[in-house]
């Protein structure tokens, strides 16, 4: 009955959003606490819910500061060198813009932290591909896909958890995965050049103003270029260096845990805001400027907080990953590593990677021991799902993404999600050509 009211829940919410009868928002809030009543889980319902949304509360937190942070770097034009030197190599051709995204993408996404890859890779391109009328879902869908392959760095957090839930070394699942992940890089790669070369038949290449003097101000939705007199008002060209300073500083102590993410965004939005606005109604500006992004995105991950509350703690995940295992033959027991790399791709989507690597991969390497396949070809299978994982509606960072490029979330998914799966099986063919785990044991 569990497992039953579950994949109900997970369908009917996806069938909702993706066919734009019900926005995430109001779909999130809503569809889980249906089913929890049909459930007979009223009384405790409300637990439930407030469960969910406190152990969500650092990470929305997190990118509330996080958005404020770089919305005002990207006011004080921090970003605005690096933008000229793409400029200066992409001269106007979407498809050298869209392998551009991917490859900015890539190096960013080093830092394990989604949220930072989509806010400076987005904020670097989104000016160009709304000068050239370039569709953002290119953007969106070769940003995600570079973040889903390069996020399998032990810090970046699946791998972290799956060695943990397995008792491996994060290295030894890590290490020799490298060369799938570069196959995978290609594969995401050449995407970009095939996105890039469809909108280049379509758009040609665009000859922009010399000096990349539009550059000074965000494209306005409608595509409009304001003036520079409008942009310079907020920029600051001679903080430059402080500012880079600052945020070199700000990365480090997040990659080193020096306080929780949370409070460094905190302190980093508070200082940066000082430094380039010391005037009380500039500062104000700033805020409200960015509060729209803020709002948009914070809002979804508290009611993604709801979803994930009630699906953990009516004991729907449990009961949909022991159906799962339920309806494996006996005869596929020596197939259950690449078993795993392909169910990694719906379960991660469907639920949250720590209900799938700390709930479900136990119980499939468990079995899997019985037919010679070891925990850590276990660990390094159940990541070939990341690409896919990182469209699912329970991701907080995805909702930043497509905030900050202006794109229906539905849309994202229903472009994206086909590349997601291409690049998965990439991952779990590169791993298979390079012996990371068994075909068959």
């Amino acid at each position: 009955m569990l497992s039953i009211l579950g994949f109900g829940m997970v369908i009917t919410f996806m069938y909702l959003i993706m066919s734009k009868r019900l926005s995430p928002l109001v779909a999130l809030i809503t569809i889980p606490i249906v089913f929890a009543l049909m459930g007979g889980f009223g009384a405790d319902i409300d637990q439930m819910m407030l469960d969910g949304i406190k152990k969500i509360a650092p990470t929305g937190v997190m990118l509330m500061f996080a958005i404020l942070y770089f919305g005002v770097m990207i006011d004080a034009g921090l970003f605005d060198p690096l933008v000229r030197i793409i400029l200066r190599l992409v001269k106007g051709d979407p498809m050298k813009i869209v392998l551009g995204t991917a490859a900015l993408a890539m190096l960013i996404s080093l830092d394990g932290d989604g949220s930072t890859t989509y806010m400076i890779t987005v904020s670097a391109m989104l000016p160009l591909y709304q000068r050239l009328g370039m569709s953002a879902l290119n953007m969106t869908c070769v940003t995600i896909l570079a973040g889903g392959v390069m996020n399998l760095t032990p810090w970046g957090g699946p791998t972290a958890r799956a060695a943990t839930a397995l008792h491996v070394d994060p290295a030894d699942v890590f290490v020799p995965l490298i060369p799938a992940m570069v196959l995978a890089c290609i594969s995401v790669l050449l995407l970009a050049w095939y996105l890039g070369l469809k909108e280049r038949r379509r758009l040609g290449v665009v000859t922009l103003p010399k000096g990349g003097s539009w550059m000074d101000a965000s494209v306005s939705d409608d595509g409009a270029l304001p003036t520079v007199e409008d942009a310079e008002d907020t920029k600051r060209p001679k903080l430059l260096w402080v500012n880079l300073g600052l945020t070199l500083a700000l990365m480090t102590a997040l990659v080193m845990g020096v306080l929780p993410m949370p409070v460094l965004f905190m302190v980093g939005f508070a200082i940066a805001l000082v430094i380039n606005y010391p005037n009380l109604a500039e500062q104000r500006r700033r805020v409200v400027n960015h509060a729209g992004n803020v709002l948009s995105v914070v809002s979804l991950i508290f009611a993604a907080g709801i979803f994930t509350g009630i699906l953990n703690n009516t004991g729907m995940v449990e009961a949909m990953s022991h159906s799962f295992l339920a309806i494996i033959p006996d005869a596929w027991g020596p197939y259950l590593a690449v078993i795993t790399a392909l169910a990694s791709m719906p379960f991660t989507f469907f639920m949250s990677n720590d209900a799938f690597y700390f709930g479900v991969l136990p119980i499939l390497s468990e079995a899997a021991g019985n037919y010679g396949i070891t925990p850590v070809e276990m660990a390094r299978a159940s990541l070939a799902g990341q690409p896919v994982h990182l469209l699912s509606p329970l991701v907080p960072s995805t909702y930043l993404l497509v905030g900050l490029a202006k794109v229906e979330f539905a849309d994202h998914q229903k472009f994206t999600l086909k590349w997601a799966v291409m690049v998965s099986l990439v991952l779990m063919a590169g791993s298979l050509l390079f012996a990371l785990y068994p075909l068959a044991a």
